[in-house]
């Protein structure tokens, strides 16, 4: 099982399609982790994090939303499902993944929504995961002048 960094964007890539399914679905996360380690190409994803950030993000879902809802232009119920998805991967890794840079929790997201989102969406997330760093992890922000 690789460790590094294509692994984990992978890893990152397989939990965005899993927690989207779920919204789809209302599955749960272990029956959508079974399904995935089963049906889905997973040799190049570091899947010991895939379980631990899926797991996480299912067992901390009310508390990142909450996290989230002073930060939105708009309600939960109005985010994109894939917008809402990389917002919840994005804000877990801020919040409870320390050793994870703030920026390539930022960086990661924004290649997310570049990548699955709609045109314009890569700049919704980067604002509002930005607005979460700040609240999260000020020892790591530089020093404003």
């Amino acid at each position: 099982m690789k460790k590094g960094t294509a692994a984990r964007r992978e890893a990152r890539r397989l939990v965005l399609q899993a927690l989207y399914q779920m919204e789809l679905t209302g599955d749960n996360a272990g029956v959508v982790e079974s399904q995935f380690r089963v049906e889905q190409d997973v040799k190049r994803a570091d899947m010991s994090y895939f379980g631990e950030l899926l797991s996480g993000i299912a067992n901390s879902k009310l508390d990142l939303l909450q996290e989230m809802v002073p930060l939105l232009d708009r309600t939960v119920g109005e985010l994109d499902p894939v917008e809402k998805s990389i917002l919840l991967i994005g804000c877990y890794e801020l919040m409870q993944r320390r050793e994870v840079p703030y920026r390539v929790a930022i960086n990661e997201g924004v290649e997310l929504a570049k990548q699955f989102g709609a045109s314009e969406s890569y700049r919704f997330i980067n604002s509002i995961l930005d607005a979460v760093a700040r609240l999260h992890r000020q020892v790591e922000l530089p020093k404003s002048v």
